[in-house]
């Protein structure tokens, strides 16, 4: 029998590639998105869609026969969430402790939540692993509660939840839109249209950046495996680069000699992140798209898709 899985932030550059990942694998998808980060145009045909708010509890209906849930709307800018706080904690906190009361509700047995890589900002160990967070934005707190909630509904209701802390995930649908875009899309973008690109800070900030794909080969993980059950995982390459490097490399590929800008560093951002991805090899995932392969999907899309 077919499963019934849920995603909320369905129209987003991870949940999107989930559901289009999942309906090839012959599940049933149930989608929700207010759209408000979203792209409709993004959400794969053959998903149940629902322009919904996480927030509200006209959403429980949907929970319905729904064996597990992948809950991945947030507000996740980290520039917006520094400039509206409330808002950040209104929709991360309040819209996951939502979903959560959902699941319990219509007996959903599974809520496999996005954390994120965030919470590591203020250590100076790497690679960091799940017990090294040190959380300093109001993004990465936000994102810290949602691992407090799983821990309450787990000890109040016995629902099982997994908490995927993501590192740098790029590839196709990834978002242009932000007020700040990622660098990948943000860097393509501008050298497609024989523009140059901004780098805040010098570029020497090093991030280690995980395919989407990958990323969603563990999702699939967590759906029957056991193993995965009410732990945490960092999802990340277990490498990292530099901006400057990351530049070059699109560059390169593009064959494009535009020099990029250079603006202000954030505060708040970390220099450095590197996953330590030993928890997640244990139970057989290890991220398989290399680098170079990755940008030139990311470029394929953008050019088809974007351009």
């Amino acid at each position: 029998m077919k499963k019934n899985i849920l995603i909320t932030g369905v129209a987003g550059f991870i949940g999107s590639n989930l559901a289009d990942m999942l309906l090839k694998k012959n599940f049933n998808v149930v989608g929700i998105d207010n759209l408000s980060y979203g792209v409709l145009e993004q959400v794969p045909k053959g998903v149940d869609f629902h322009n919904k708010d996480i927030r509200n509890k006209d959403i429980y209906k949907l929970f319905n026969d729904i064996d597990c849930v992948f809950h991945l709307a947030a507000k996740n800018s980290i520039i917006d969430c520094e400039e509206n706080p409330s808002e950040t904690e209104d929709i991360n906190v309040n819209g996951t402790k939502n979903i959560f009361e959902a699941a319990i509700r219509q007996n959903v047995r599974k809520v496999i939540y996005a954390e994120s890589s965030a919470v590591y900002e203020g250590t100076q160990k790497f690679p960091s692993s799940e017990s090294d967070v040190a959380p300093q934005s109001v993004y990465a707190k936000s994102k810290m509660a949602t691992n407090v909630i799983a821990s309450d509904f787990l000890k109040s209701h016995g629902l099982t939840s997994i908490g995927l802390r993501y590192f740098n995930v790029y590839g196709p649908k990834q978002d242009y839109r932000r007020t700040i875009p990622p660098v990948f899309s943000a860097f393509i973008i501008k050298l497609l249209q024989k523009k140059a690109p901004t780098i805040y800070g010098d570029g020497s900030k090093k991030r280690d950046f995980v395919y989407v794909d990958d990323v969603n080969n563990f999702h699939l993980m967590c759906i029957d495996n056991p193993k995965t059950n009410n732990e945490v995982f960092n999802i990340g390459s277990g490498k990292n680069y530099s901006i400057k490097d990351i530049y070059e490399q699109i560059r390169l590929i593009l064959g494009s000699d535009i020099s990029p800008l250079f603006e202000a560093n954030f505060d708040f951002e970390a220099q450095e992140n590197l996953a330590n991805i030993d928890k997640a090899k244990l139970i057989g995932w290890n991220p398989k798209t290399d680098l170079n392969s990755g940008l030139k999907k990311s470029i394929d899309y953008i050019k088809e898709h974007v351009i």
